[in-house]
Parts: C-alpha cells; sequence; structure tokens
C-alpha cells in the first residue's frame, strides 16, 4: 500500500520566470530534485544517479503571490525500486480530490547509459539564435534561459551551448544530481528542433531513464546534443547528453517524449527552418 507525505515546497524566486500560457508552473527538473530529496530521505542507501519510468502528466501551477506550495508525495516501494509520486489536493465544493503531476521511479541498482554521439557545428543544416529562441520559441524568463549563443540544428539532432546561472542559494540535492538548469535547456533545445519537424511546440511529458554520470554545477558552461529517435503525429522522442566542456559526459536522459500539452492551441513560430528527419 503506497505512503503519503504531506511537503511544503518553497517558491523560489526564479520559479516565476517558468511560465506557460500565462501561468507560472513547476519545472519538471525542480519535480526531479524534490523527488530525489524525499527518496534519499526514505531509502538511504537509493541510486539517485539513476531515474526511470519518469512522466509528468499534469503542470503544478504556482499561484501568483504563492510564497509556499503544499503537495503530497506518494511512495511505493517494490523490490530494489521506489516509486515516488508527486500529488497535490484539490479541494471542490463538497469535496476533495487528489491531482497526480508526476511520478519518477529510483533504484538501488542500475545501469550506467552510454551518451550519445556528441554532434559537430559542421554538420548543422540551421541555426537560431538564443535571444529569437527565449523571445518567441520558449518565452521563458531570464533564469530559465540557459541557452547561449547559437543552436545549431540538423534534420534529426540538435547542439547547445548551456550556461548553468548561479544562484543566490543552491538547493540541497543540486551537490548529488547537479544543477537543474543544464537539463532544463537540453530540453528547449530538443522543443526548438520539434518546432522545426512538427506543427505543435512539443512539452516533455516522460521518459525513459535518466543517468547521472557526474553532476553539472551552477555557474559552469556545458554543451548538450540532442538526437531525435522516433517520430509520429502527436509525438516525438528524443536521447540527449549534456558534456563539459571538456567533452566529458555529465548526464544523459534517453527515450525523452515530448507532445503537444495545449491542445492544439499553440503553435509552431512561422519562419522556422523546416526540418525532415524521416522522409
Amino acid at each position: 500500500m503506497p505512503a503519503r507525505k504531506e511537503v511544503q515546497i518553497p517558491v523560489l524566486p526564479w520559479f516565476r520566470d517558468h511560465n506557460f500560457n500565462g501561468k507560472i508552473i513547476f519545472p519538471a527538473v525542480e519535480t526531479m530534485l524534490l523527488l530525489a530529496d524525499m527518496a534519499k530521505s526514505s531509502v538511504p542507501d537509493i541510486s539517485l544517479h539513476n531515474m526511470s519510468h519518469a512522466r509528468f502528466l499534469k503542470f503544478l501551477e504556482i499561484p501568483e503571490g504563492t510564497e509556499e506550495l503544499s503537495v503530497l508525495v506518494e511512495y511505493e516501494h517494490s523490490g530494489d525500486e521506489l516509486l515516488l509520486r508527486l500529488l497535490s489536493k484539490v479541494q471542490l465544493k463538497k469535496m476533495s480530490r487528489i491531482r497526480e503531476h508526476a511520478e519518477v521511479c529510483f533504484s538501488t541498482t542500475a545501469d550506467e547509459l552510454s551518451p550519445v554521439e556528441e554532434m559537430g557545428k559542421k554538420e548543422t543544416d540551421a541555426s537560431i539564435d538564443a535571444a529569437r529562441i527565449y523571445n518567441e520559441l520558449v518565452p521563458f524568463g531570464p533564469a530559465y534561459r540557459t541557452i547561449s549563443g547559437t543552436l545549431y540544428l540538423s534534420p534529426s539532432r540538435a547542439w547547445a551551448t548551456l550556461q548553468a546561472p548561479l544562484m543566490q542559494n543552491v538547493q540541497k540535492m543540486e551537490t548529488s544530481i547537479g544543477s537543474p538548469f543544464p537539463l532544463d535547456g537540453a530540453m528547449h533545445a530538443a522543443c526548438v528542433l520539434g518546432q522545426c519537424l512538427a506543427d505543435f511546440v512539443p512539452f516533455p511529458v516522460a521518459f525513459d531513464q535518466r543517468c547521472i554520470h557526474q553532476p553539472t554545477r551552477a555557474g559552469e558552461r556545458y554543451t548538450s546534443t540532442v538526437v531525435l529517435q522516433a517520430q509520429t503525429e502527436q509525438e516525438l522522442i528524443f536521447d540527449l547528453s549534456i558534456f563539459d566542456m571538456h567533452g566529458d559526459a555529465c548526464e544523459t536522459v534517453e527515450g525523452l517524449r515530448m507532445r503537444d500539452v495545449s491542445a492544439g492551441m499553440i503553435k509552431a513560430a512561422a519562419g522556422l527552418p523546416r526540418l525532415t528527419a524521416f522522409p
């Protein structure tokens, strides 16, 4: 039987730069930091460097002026695996309802992933400046504008330089699993590549596995290579890796699933390079 714990999430100032359709949204990368902290508290020998079967089901909205979010974390232990879910309680007129926002599985034993092959700039067919990305394609505030300089694109790959910002206070789990911003920026690169391939704006809804080879650090620069693995009318599936400036892998995500979460209300921007990966 799953156990539940009530948790208070401090709303950090930079969360307000992470918004969708006019609403402030708790970032998926922050969800993973929170659930990693909860996993370590519950099972001290759990491996935080390997996450699997992640799903991001519904946005967790942060109302304007909120300083603390009250949520529930649900634990389900099976063998050497620990599945955690992020839930919230919605109060209706006569009853309350539990809403599930995300889930991530941790394990005491997990295999290391092989990084994707790093893409070179010479392999590119098109490029988009970071200023345009954050003004039009991924319109987040300054804290989440992680792509730096130019994003380079080919029909099935994207390559970006990422800058992890240096915030006033480092969060507890960053020492173990790294800064949340580089992975967020790598997913921005996947989102832009997806907009060049499809007629919708793709958002991350799941991944198969995330492996942290070495934690990223606030204030440091990285590169990321994103590789398209499959495409349907409704979904794009990517693998990606983040590398330090020496070319050593920091983390890899396999099976990143991205879909339109706006029910067709938000379309890809006009004037983008049109790419075809699978003729």
